[in-house]
C-alpha cells in the first residue's frame, strides 16, 4: 500500500528570537538556519521514518536539486516532484523563547501543480492506496475528486485553514485531520469543548482527528448506520519542548503509517503522540522528526 502526498516543499528560514517582532520594531535574531520544511515535506518525511511507502507529489525550482537529494536520503520517493522555473516555496519562521512560532509563507512552486500532473500520478495508484493533502498547494479539489474516482482513500489536513474550501471538499474526504484552532474555525465556534461536541454530529460521514497540542488528541470515527461509534481520547506525553514547528506533521505521518498497516486506532494514536513529543524536543522541522526506532524506545520507557 502506497500513500501519495500532494504536498508543499519549503525552504524554512528559521530565526530564534526573544519575542515575535512587533510593528515598527527591528530586532536581531539569536541564530539562523535554513532547513527543509513545508507541511507536505514534513509529513512525507514522518511517513517515511515511520516505515510507510510514501511518494511525494509537488514542485520545486530546477536549481534546488539539493532538496530532492535530502528528501530521498530521508526515505521519500521524489520521482513525482516536478522541477520547474518557479521559485521553491519558502517560509520565514520566528521561534520565541517559549518554543512558539510565527510563520510567513511564500507559496512559489507549491501552487504550480497542474491537472495533467495530478492525472499522471493517480493513473499509477492502486485501489486502496491513500492520497494525503494539506492546504499549501493548489489543485486540491480536483485531486480529491480524481482520487475518489480511482477508489483511493483521501486524508486532508486543511492547514492553513480555509473553512469555505474545507467544507466544499469534505464529501471527498475519508479522514479529516485538524488541530483545535482549525476545528473551531471550521465549525464557527469559540472554544475547544464546543468544537469537540459539535465535530462528530456536524460531520458523521467521515472520520476526524483533532489534535489538542499539549493535551493530546481526540478521534471521532465515521458513524456507521445503526451503530453509535465511540470517540477516543489519548493524552500527550510530557516533554520539555524547544520547537513545536513540525509536531503536528510528525503526528500525522506516524498516525497514517499505522493506519495503513491496519493497526488499532488507540495504538496508532499513542505512537503518533510519542513521535510528536520527541519531535518538539529538537530544533527544526524535517530534521527533528524521530526515527521509528527512537519512537519505539521512547514508548518502552513510558510503559
Amino acid at each position: 500500500m502506497t500513500i501519495y502526498n500532494f504536498g508543499s516543499i519549503n525552504l524554512d528560514h528559521l530565526y530564534q528570537v526573544d519575542h515575535f517582532v512587533r510593528p515598527g520594531e527591528t530586532m536581531a535574531s539569536k541564530s539562523y538556519q535554513c532547513l527543509l520544511g513545508g507541511k507536505g515535506a514534513n509529513q512525507s518525511v514522518a511517513l517515511a521514518k515511520a516505515g510507510a511507502e510514501v511518494k511525494h507529489v509537488g514542485a520545486i525550482h530546477h536549481s534546488d536539486q539539493a532538496v530532492l537529494d535530502q528528501l530521498s536520503a530521508l526515505g521519500v520517493d521524489t520521482k513525482l516532484i516536478a522541477t520547474i522555473d518557479v521559485p521553491t516555496g519558502h517560509a520565514i519562521i520566528q521561534l520565541n523563547a517559549e518554543a512558539e512560532n510565527a510563520i510567513i509563507l511564500f507559496q512559489g512552486a507549491n501552487h504550480a501543480l497542474t491537472s495533467e500532473q495530478v492525472d499522471d500520478v493517480l493513473a499509477q495508484a492502486n485501489a486502496g492506496d491513500w492520497v494525503l493533502l494539506q492546504n499549501e498547494t493548489n489543485q486540491i479539489e480536483y485531486t480529491m475528486k480524481q482520487a475518489q474516482a480511482h477508489g483511493l482513500k483521501v486524508a486532508f489536513n486543511p492547514a492553513p485553514m480555509d473553512a469555505e474550501l474545507t467544507k466544499k471538499v469534505l464529501s471527498s474526504v475519508d479522514l479529516l485531520i485538524v488541530n483545535e484552532v482549525e476545528a473551531m474555525d471550521l465549525l464557527g465556534v469559540c472554544d475547544i469543548e464546543t468544537a469537540s461536541q459539535t465535530l462528530p454530529t456536524a460531520y458523521p460521514d467521515l472520520s476526524v482527528l483533532m489534535t489538542l497540542g499539549k493535551a493530546g488528541v481526540r478521534y471521532f470515527p465515521k458513524q456507521e448506520a445503526g451503530q453509535q461509534m465511540e470517540s477516543l481520547f489519548v493524552e500527550a506525553f510530557s516533554v520539555e519542548a524547544v520547537d513545536t514547528t513540525a509536531a503536528g506533521d510528525t503526528f500525522i505521518g506516524y498516525c497514517l503509517s499505522s493506519l495503513m498497516n491496519n493497526e488499532d486506532m488507540t495504538v496508532a494514536l499513542k505512537r503518533a503522540c510519542a513521535a510528536s513529543a520527541l519531535c518538539v524536543t529538537k530544533m527544526g522541522a524535517a530534521s527533528a522528526i524521530p526515527s521509528s526506532a527512537d519512537v519505539t524506545e521512547f514508548l518502552a520507557k513510558q510503559a
